[in-house]
Parts: structure tokens; sequence; C-alpha cells
């Protein structure tokens, strides 16, 4: 979009709302407007697919701080006159006529007789609308003297990027789905990739805020939360749980049914002397995507009892004789030290 493209275009009317309109205003007039005119609504309709562009436009320099207090500055200095580039018609003073006043250079508007100021847009042996805009509101423009450089209004410019966040139940994050997004008045559909872990970031090309002057739209950046789960919780491609055993089952070793996510239990054998902490893996029975398997980490958790009848006690203290002598804290001290 260019200098003179604001100049002709009163973006407040376009979304009936005042100059003086907070965020808020901005945001619900817009909301209002593009489920009105939006084209899913309206199909065939040509004026209404123009003014849902047109109210995009609008909102994407209102909505955006910076280039509303350029957009409004620009408008304030022009007074809406029409810009162009060369002598023109009978009617209201030009911006020829503005510019010219401010620095001299003009005898008044067209038909008055005399010579008219003319103002290139481009390079050329005087400094151009876009350089005079470009140092007044601190954008980039090519030089008075011809030196390349960013083109000030008339550059296209990406949108900036939106973002998003979205919280699946833990089945929909291991399966991979679809999630429904409000963005700026806007429903976009995002595909969540199968396993995704929570605080992962996706992010969807395009999907973010207007370009400017036909510059492509920014990014969404989607983060996404997983609800925890009561078994289950996810490493990567990996699921891991924890399975309770007793002491007796962990010394003397044992085999076990545990759940999976997606389909029956499987055995696992938990062999004898295995410790509470160790993980036994379950190839293949984690998260399945189109190119990889994770697999199912099961963590063996060793559980103390809190009560003992007087025969397990005796026993316990049976075991405990005939293991005395064995230090199985041998060496802590010395490693606590290095």
């Amino acid at each position: 979009m260019t200098g003179q493209d604001w100049m002709e275009k009163d973006f407040y009317a376009v979304l009936g709302v005042p100059k003086d309109a907070d965020d808020a205003a901005i945001k619900k007039a817009y909301r209002k407007l593009a489920r009105q005119h939006h084209p899913d609504q309206n199909q065939g309709n040509a004026a209404a697919e123009t003014k849902f562009k047109e109210i995009g436009e609008a909102y994407a320099v209102l909505s955006d701080p910076e280039q509303r207090r350029q957009y409004n500055a620009v408008r304030a200095m022009a007074g809406g006159a029409r810009f162009s580039a060369g002598p023109g018609g009978a009617g209201a003073g030009g911006f020829e006529d503005i510019m010219g006043a401010m620095f001299g250079g003009g005898q008044g508007p067209a038909g008055r007789g005399g010579p008219r100021v003319r103002y290139s847009q481009g390079g050329g042996a005087a400094p151009g609308f876009e350089d005079i805009l470009g140092s007044m509101f601190g954008a980039g423009g090519r030089s008075a003297y011809g030196s390349a450089g960013p083109t000030g209004f008339g550059a296209p410019t990406k949108g900036t990027d939106a973002v998003a966040q979205v919280t699946l139940p833990f089945r929909a994050a291991v399966e991979g789905t679809t999630a429904e997004l409000d963005v700026n008045g806007r429903t976009i559909t995002a595909r969540i990739p199968a396993g995704i872990n929570d605080g992962k970031k996706i992010r969807l090309r395009g999907k973010g805020k207007p370009g400017v002057a036909g510059g492509p739209a920014g990014d969404l950046v989607v983060t996404v939360h997983v609800a925890a789960h009561p078994v289950w919780t996810l490493d990567g491609l990996d699921l891991r749980m924890t399975v309770p055993v007793t002491f007796a089952e962990a010394a003397l070793g044992t085999t076990l049914e545990v759940p999976t996510l997606d389909g029956p239990p499987v055995r696992l054998k938990v062999p004898a002397g295995t410790p509470s902490g160790r993980s036994l893996r379950v190839k293949g029975r984690g998260v399945r995507t189109a190119t990889a398997n994770g697999d199912l980490l099961v963590s063996v958790q060793v559980v103390v009892p809190q009560k003992l009848s007087k025969k397990a006690k005796q026993a316990i203290e049976t075991f405990a004789a005939e293991s005395d002598g064995e230090d199985v804290r041998a060496g802590l001290a010395e490693r606590a030290v290095e």
C-alpha cells in the first residue's frame, strides 16, 4: 500500500468507527463486519468480497499502533488531498500544492497559472514523496541521489506474526488432531501432529496479520499445552508410566500385565533384583507416526508396606538377619566429597 492510498482511503469510515476509537472498539467493529461480508457467507457476491478485503486492509493498519500513528499523521498532513505525479485537472489543490506551500516551491492550485511543483516517487535528481515521508516517520527510503535501499511506504512489508495457545487432551496430543483457533476475529484450523509435547510451538505460514503494500502475511505461532494424564506422560515419541510392584516381586522377579494407550495390555517381565526406579522398555508401543514409532517405558516402583502382620514382620526380620553384614551404602561418603 502506498502513501497515496493512505491519503485516499478513510479506514475509520470503512470500519464505521470514530478516529479516537480505542483498540477494543476497532476490533469489535472489524469482527462484526468481517462476519457480515465474509466470502463464505456471500458466495458469488463480488461486492461483498471487495468489501471484505477493504475491511481487512483497514483493520491491518488500525490494529497496529505504529501503522495507525503513521496513517493518522499522513492523513492530517495531506488533509485527504489526492496526490498526483504531475499536472492535473481543475478542482481542489492536490498534495503538490500542500508540499509546495510547505517548502516554497509551488504557485498554488492548478488552473491559477504558473508552473506546478511535481514530486517524483522513484529515482531521480530530487527527493521523492516516499523519501520525504520516510524521513518524517522513520521509514527507510531511496536516497535523493538514486542509491538503493528500502522504499518506505511503497515497499511490500510482511505482516507481523500472530500468537495463539491451545490445550489438548492427552490422547489427542498422542494421536494428532485438528484445533479451531479464534485469531483476530478469524477462525483458523490448525493441524496438530501426533506426539506433540507440552509447550511445543507450531508455525502456520501466512496465517498471521496481513502484509502491507502487497507483502506476504505473517505467520501464526501456536503454543500447544497438553493436559496431564493420570497414568501416562509424553517424552518425545515415548510414553512413560510408573507401575507399582511389591518387595517380593522386585526381589524374586515376576511377569506383569501393563495397560497400553492404544490396544490390549502387554506382558512385561520384571527380572529378579529389579530396583525401584528402573525403567523397562516395551518396543513400539509409544506414539505412532507416519515415519517413526516410540516405545513404552515402564518405571518400576517398589511399594513399601505401611502395616505388617506379625508373620510378615518376623519374615522381614529373618531376611534382615540373613543379609546382615551387607552394607548397601558402602562408598557413599567417599563419593559425596568428590
